[in-house]
């Protein structure tokens, strides 16, 4: 039986010129467990908020073909009828959280259709989540692993029997990412729900997911089982999806005549202890972190301590007596589980949090001494929500804004340069806020340098981007070397952090738990586990193969090892 029937699918956004969505046909059976993959624009979530119904009926359109939910016509039914039948968790998922308490929240959907056991459907929903055991809690003493849950909770309640997540673990640590998945799984074995997942992290698509539907300008190009659709290694690039690493590796090495072609390339770490247990590996050079000792001191914590205040309980602690250094010319990447204090330690910097205790200086003066305009020439945040950099309706409005208001010479010379490195000069008179996940990245930056400070700090810069548009960020960082002299980055993307960061510091508990290389910070086993980070998967596959092989990148790896025990050419 199928959950989802869609018959000749076309959809145009009001005022489109092209439609989204083009003359799409596909079923998806009860009880899969389906990602959606394309690059970003290509359609995916509208093709989702067709099947849950605000499209069109509350996102209007050029809609034509046929749409049934559990053999309902999607047009003969409201919005709410709907939402019992498919649950939606959207990629910004905090707004779905309406009320102050959890159970409040998980129960709040059944309260509004008037259901006489709204509490129990809540306390239900919050076991098959994981989040039995935190009926009272306030929203905000969760992490972003467990609100991300709740948010699913909400859906849950509604008992439908499909579930759409978009980008479910963008923003979280593996950790906290492994979790979702798991409880993904168990609502999808256990209590048979048909579960959607739009998603750029393959790897989890290898070890969570049955089927692929592939999405391309608009169209279906394919769905197919899991370990068959991530075989399609060069039609999967070409669309911006890239395979696990593992997958991409092997591939490499069946191009070069090292791996046997007619193999089935591997998906997961397991399946890759068999495909390349046949190699040698060749010992590469170890790194270490030399440091800038002989550069100036940009940014000094000493002895910081904060704390967040608390409706309910004791204040909760995120520094305690913080010493840190970074100096000029670093490129730092701060990693650690969510909630370790991350963007706190980058609102400190800025002066939009002031310690309780001890001194943040900026190139040796006390930041709490210095004015708002002295600051923002020196060092600049790039948040984690791009749209957070908007506040004109315009990108040339919000990149000009800053230098106009204080008067920089030739400011409208200096935004024509911005708009045109970006590659903003066509969206010039958009508004920020209506662009796509890329562009707005890439104009939040433009925003942020345009002062040209020392320092710049940003806060996921990654997140919920296909991995080409991420790959378009890094070399924009790389680009912006000779504006930027010291570059510190929060994020949960170890891929980028191990393409790009020269220094890694460890946060955990409010404190620097490790601080030094690559090899140094991902060597440690212990470390690792214990602060729920992981290196990218293409290290892990490394090692096991050889626990002296430290790889960071699929070149590394394909390096180290290349010779062949056997001959398989």
């Amino acid at each position: 039986m199928n959950a989802v029937e869609i018959q000749n699918l076309t959809y145009t956004y009001p005022g489109a010129s092209q439609p989204t969505l083009k003359n799409i046909s596909l079923e998806i059976t009860k009880g899969d467990f389906l990602a959606v993959v394309g690059n970003n624009g290509c359609g995916k979530s509208t093709l989702c908020k067709v099947i849950n119904g605000l499209i069109p009926h509350f996102i209007t359109g050029d809609f034509q073909g046929e749409v049934r939910v559990d053999g309902q016509n999607t047009l003969d039914s409201q919005v709410g009828d709907l939402a019992r039948k498919v649950g939606y968790v959207y990629q910004d998922f905090e707004n779905q959280i309406v009320r102050p308490t959890v159970l409040d929240d998980a129960s709040y959907a059944c309260l509004n259709y008037a259901y006489p056991d709204y509490l129990e459907r809540g306390k239900t929903a919050l076991r098959q989540c994981g989040l039995e055991g935190h009926d009272a809690e306030y929203i905000w003493q969760l992490s972003g692993g467990q609100t991300h849950l709740l948010a699913l909770a909400g859906a849950v309640s509604l008992q439908p029997d499909v579930l759409i997540l978009d980008e479910p673990i963008a923003q979280l640590d593996p950790m906290h990412a492994d979790r979702i998945y798991e409880v993904l799984r168990e609502l999808n074995q256990k209590y048979g729900k048909t579960i959607v997942v739009i998603e750029h992290h393959t790897e989890y698509i290898a070890d969570y997911c049955k089927h692929v539907l592939l999405m391309k300008d608009g169209e279906a190009q394919w769905l197919l089982p899991t370990r068959e659709a991530l075989q399609h290694v060069e039609e999967l690039e070409a669309c911006n999806i890239f395979p696990p690493q593992v997958t991409q590796a092997a591939h490499r090495l069946q191009k070069e005549g090292v791996l046997p072609r007619d193999e089935a390339l591997p998906t997961t770490v397991e399946e890759g202890r068999k495909t390349f247990g046949k190699l040698t590996y060749m010992p590469q050079p170890a790194e270490g972190y030399k440091g800038n000792d002989r550069e100036a001191t940009a940014v000094s914590f000493r002895d910081v301590s904060l704390a967040y205040r608390s409706v309910k309980g004791e204040p909760r602690t995120i520094f305690d007596g913080l010493n840190l250094d970074i100096r000029e010319g670093e490129r730092v990447a701060l990693i650690g589980s969510n909630g370790a204090g991350k963007s706190t330690l980058m609102k400190l910097m800025v002066g939009l949090l002031k310690p309780q205790s001890g001194t943040v200086s900026l190139f040796g003066k006390n930041v709490s001494d210095k004015k708002p305009e002295e600051i923002s020439r020196q060092i600049s945040l790039v948040y984690q929500n791009p749209e957070e950099m908007f506040i004109k309706d315009s990108i040339r409005g919000d990149i000009s804004y800053a230098m106009k208001v204080r008067g920089v010479p030739q400011w409208e010379a200096r935004t024509d340069a911005l708009l045109e490195r970006f590659r903003l000069r066509e969206l010039q008179h958009r508004d920020g806020r209506l662009m796509s996940g890329g562009q707005m990245r890439r104009a939040s930056l433009a925003v942020g340098v345009a002062l040209e400070p020392g320092i710049l700090l940003l806060d996921e810069p990654t997140a919920n981007l296909d991995i080409a548009t991420r790959r378009e960020i890094l070399g924009v960082l790389e680009d912006m070397k000779d504006i930027i002299k010291t570059a510190v980055i929060a994020t949960h993307d170890m891929q980028l952090v191990c393409q790009w960061a020269e220094r890694i510091i460890v946060l955990s508990g409010g404190k620097v738990v490790a601080d030094g290389s690559r090899d140094e910070i991902f060597s440690q086993t212990r470390l690792t586990q214990l602060v729920g980070i992981r290196p990218p998967e293409i290290f892990t596959m490394a090692q096991a193969l050889n626990p002296q092989a430290l790889c960071y990148t699929i070149d590394a790896f394909t390096r180290a090892f290349q010779e062949a025990k056997t001959c398989v050419r």
